[in-house]
């Protein structure tokens, strides 16, 4: 399997499991607030990413070659996973997905200033087609709007600056499950400390709950780290998009949410988006992987080339004098 189809099927998965945890967080976002959840869940996370760890077998465990990078990411995971529940408690869920479908116009910028990708014009147009969806598919503007809308904006500039640095701390380490290890401890112990004045009983039903939530979760961002090792950041949030298809179903089936239609034509044309996406960054990948013809060598090229650019040289040296003398 090639590495652009192996990030494709990461991607593809991913969207199943976090769709999946976002239902459960919709279920159970207004009885409890986000630490009771994040600090449970959190914990499990790390606590499975451990022992992922011994089982692996990972020379290096846990450690990480880029300690700021993954700081900023943990910190960037905390006020994402913050921002987001507090959208699903105030927006719908297809609500929420028109913010997270942002993301490749977001990712495609932090790709450029901070992972100096070169995005050609092409790419651009695909992830501006993307946004024209979102327009079609934006739903209507209701009273107690705001205040979810600019959580789920918080939370898509957050969670954008995660993948980048996920996108960034994969050039440089190769230890994946420190990158949902880290995340996942900061976002533990930080809801840990806020969790005495929150704190409601949680029955058997609601710990199982939660305990799903984790084992997606772990899941989830396991297999977006991996997807981001053979992708770049802006080719793999468009494909995030494809959870609107499970976030759907789920928002039908489970909380009665009938999205208008105008959702599903939007969700085409951002679908369109990142095929083209995948399709483009499948013919770099070909291009690259294909050997460069070489040039047949010509006896005495190199002392004629090594002629001619002491030629050039001097005709330069010649113009800068003359320049310089006033002629």
């Amino acid at each position: 399997m090639s590495p652009v189809a192996f990030g494709v099927l990461a991607v593809l998965i991913y969207t199943g499991l976090i769709a999946g945890a976002d239902g459960i967080t919709k279920l159970i976002a207004t009885g409890f607030a986000p630490a009771q959840l994040f600090a449970v869940s959190g914990l499990l996370v790390a606590g499975f990413c451990l022992v992922a760890s011994r089982m692996q077998g990972h020379p290096e465990r846990l450690r990480t070659q880029c300690p700021r990078a993954m700081a900023v990411r943990a910190v960037a995971t905390v006020l994402a996973c913050t921002s987001f529940y507090f959208a699903f408690r105030y927006l719908a869920l297809a609500e929420v997905f028109v913010f997270v479908a942002l993301m490749p116009l977001m990712a495609a910028v932090l790709s450029g200033l901070i992972l100096k990708e070169r995005i050609r014009p092409a790419v651009w147009l695909a992830i501006c087609l993307g946004g024209i969806g979102l327009l079609v598919m934006h739903p209507g503007v209701h009273m107690g709007a705001f205040t979810g809308s600019a959580m789920a904006m918080a939370g898509m500039s957050f969670g954008t600056l995660s993948i980048v640095m996920a996108r960034y701390i994969s050039r440089y380490d190769g230890n994946v499950l420190a990158q949902v290890f880290y995340p996942n401890l900061t976002l533990g112990l930080v809801m840990l400390c806020m969790l005495p004045f929150v704190w409601k009983p949680m029955t058997a039903t609601d710990l199982a709950w939660v305990g799903a939530y984790a084992v997606l979760l772990f899941g989830a961002r396991w297999l977006l780290v991996l997807a981001l090792r053979h992708l770049p950041a802006y080719t793999v949030t468009p494909l995030l998009n494809l959870q609107f298809v499970w976030m759907a179903l789920i928002g039908l089936v489970a909380f009665g949410e009938v999205p208008p239609v105008t959702t599903y034509l939007g969700m085409a044309v951002v679908a369109a988006s990142g095929v083209f996406l995948v399709w483009d960054q499948a013919q770099a990948a070909r291009a690259a992987a294909q050997p460069k013809p070489r040039l047949p060598a010509v006896p005495g090229g190199g002392r004629r080339r090594t002629q001619a650019r002491n030629i050039v040289s001097t005709g330069r040296a010649r113009r800068r004098g003359t320049w310089r003398a006033g002629r």
